[in-house]
C-alpha cells in the first residue's frame, strides 16, 4: 500500500498539489535579473522543460521583443528552468504558461473581460491579480482585485 501511495504522490507535479512555487535556493541571478525585467520570473514548474527549451531557443524574438542574453547566461537559465520544470500540460507554439491545462482550469471562471481590463492587461500578468505572486504565492484567496474575489 506504501508503494501505491509514493507512486500516486510522485505522479503529482508540485504545481497540480499547491499555489505556492517559491522562488528556488538555486535560481540564478541571471534568470532573475534578465527574465524578471521585463515580466515575472516566472515559477519553472509551471511549464515543462521541452517548452521551456523552445522559448530559449527564440529569445531573440520573444512574444515581439529581443530578450537575447549571453550564451552563458542561456545555459545557466537553460539548465536551471529545466532542472525545475513540472508537468503543467501542453503550451502551444510558442509555448505560454497561460495555455497549459494547469492555468486554464484555474482560470476558466475569469470572464474575458478582466483580461482586457487596464489593471490587468493580459493573462501573463500574473502579479496584477495575485499580490504576492513575486513570492509564487497565488492562491485565489490573495486576489488584490476585489471583483474577483466575489
Amino acid at each position: 500500500m506504501k508503494k501505491l501511495i509514493f507512486a500516486l504522490l510522485a505522479a503529482v507535479t508540485v504545481p497540480a498539489l499547491a499555489d505556492r512555487l517559491p522562488q528556488l535556493a538555486d535560481t540564478p541571478a541571471s534568470y532573475r535579473d534578465e527574465c524578471g525585467s521585463c515580466h515575472l520570473a516566472y515559477p519553472p514548474a509551471l511549464l515543462a522543460a521541452g517548452d521551456w527549451q523552445r522559448l530559449l531557443a527564440g529569445l531573440n524574438d520573444h512574444f515581439g521583443s529581443d530578450a537575447a542574453v549571453d550564451a552563458t547566461q542561456q545555459r545557466e537559465i537553460a539548465a536551471f528552468l529545466t532542472r525545475h520544470a513540472g508537468n503543467p500540460g501542453a503550451a502551444g507554439n510558442p509555448p505560454r504558461i497561460t495555455r497549459t491545462a494547469r492555468f486554464v482550469r484555474k482560470h476558466d471562471e475569469i470572464p474575458a473581460r478582466f483580461w482586457r481590463d487596464p489593471r490587468v492587461r493580459s493573462p501573463a500578468n500574473c502579479e496584477a491579480c495575485h499580490t504576492r505572486a513575486g513570492e509564487g504565492r497565488f492562491s485565489e484567496h490573495e486576489i488584490g482585485i476585489a471583483e474577483l474575489r466575489e
